[in-house]
């Protein structure tokens, strides 16, 4: 039990904070209980040869000194995958970071960032721990972006992504292009998944129009855990990005580790991508097959309604199995979100989801409820 004066110092931290900030919470990963991990949408296939051997050698000298402030060998390198210059290009901590430091930079407190219902869980917080007041659209029922209604806001801030998170459908070019025109501030286009699916829109963000693409090297290109993400702009755009940013974001080990992959090791990721493809294909058929509906998807993960994602959840982790438990997403239900790895790892996963009980899945044809 807390004393009264550890009762009256918590009421005063509680009291320093700003008042919309008040009611976050920490972020809640699915995964680290069970021993096959579908929870996180990585790369199950684990990392690119060339990025193990360049870690390999790092010295010490590298390690104890900070990285280059603003990674401009890094940017030369994802300019080059990307086809842009490399001007175009911000780095980050996670394609997180970049997010995070774009909504500060272009918008003021008070002001309104528009999102899809549902998309990224992250981006409501990264609104509000700016000041900013997010305003959640929902999809259409064709799950792609109500562009009269994200527009209708009036938001400074209007955010995508795309192939969409958790959904894994990909919006459609047109509404895409219809938000970029009629939009009174930025267009943040987050493509976290681009390797697996879905349009490029790379044209857009080269357009000279107030649109930044993230991306990140934590799904197709297998370093999640070294958090190293980019965004795709104008110049001027880019360069208020870093301001916001700051210095010395990304390691000297993510930066080492992030070029061998690009230099020297598209091949293995374009390889294990094309395998992620054909598995999810596999596994939405043999869910089909089962009578258990899935969502169409252009990501490296499948998303399942349920008719509860509690008991679902629980039932998947007495097989050893973790995937992300989604409740009562909007237009959809409750729903359970599955990474796309090995066929072996699929096969288990499949086994699991019909063993004895179908653990509440619906048997939708795919389409949202």
């Amino acid at each position: 039990m807390l004393t009264a004066n550890e009762t009256r110092g918590a009421d005063s931290i509680a009291g320093l904070t700003r008042e919309g900030y008040r009611g976050i919470a920490l972020y809640s990963a699915a995964g680290g209980r069970c021993d096959l991990d579908l929870s996180d949408n990585t790369n199950l296939w684990g990392a690119p040869p060339a990025a193990l051997r360049a870690l390999g050698t790092v010295g010490a000298t590298e390690i104890a000194r900070y990285p280059a402030a603003y990674e401009p060998a890094l940017a030369k390198a994802l300019a080059d995958y990307a086809g842009v210059s490399p001007d175009m290009i911000a780095c980050g901590c996670g394609s997180d970071d970049v997010l995070d430091s774009a909504i500060r930079a272009f918008a003021e407190p008070g002001e309104k960032l528009c999102l899809p219902d549902p998309s990224f869980s992250m981006i409501p917080v990264f609104a509000r721990t700016n000041g900013l007041r997010p305003v959640a659209i929902p999809l259409t029922r064709w799950l792609d972006a109500d562009v009269d209604a994200m527009i209708e806001t009036g938001a400074q801030i209007i955010y995508l992504c795309s192939p969409n998170n958790p959904t894994g459908g990909a919006f459609s070019r047109r509404a895409v292009e219809q938000i970029v025109e009629r939009a009174p501030g930025l267009v943040i286009i987050d493509q976290a998944y681009v390797e697996f699916g879905g349009d490029d829109f790379t044209d857009l963000a080269s357009s000279g129009r107030p649109v930044l693409l993230t991306r990140t090297m934590s799904k197709a290109f297998g370093l999640a855990g070294l958090r190293v993400g980019y965004g795709i702009g104008s110049a001027e755009l880019i360069a208020e990005v870093l301001k916001a940013r700051g210095p010395y974001k990304v390691s000297s080990l993510g930066e080492r580790a992030s070029m061998a992959a690009i230099n020297s090791d598209r091949a293995w990721v374009s390889e294990h991508v094309e395998e992620a493809v054909a598995n999810r294909t596999r596994f939405r058929a043999e869910l089909a097959r089962r009578g258990i509906g899935s969502l169409e998807s252009s990501a490296n993960f499948v998303l399942i309604p349920v008719n509860d994602c509690a008991t679902a959840s629980r039932k998947l982790e007495r097989e050893g199995i973790c995937a992300r438990p989604l409740r009562d997403l909007a237009g959809i239900g409750d729903a359970m979100r599955i990474a796309i790895g090995p066929w072996n790892m699929m096969q288990r996963c499949l086994d699991a989801l019909v063993a004895e009980d179908p653990i509440g899945m619906t048997t939708t044809s795919g389409e949202s409820k």
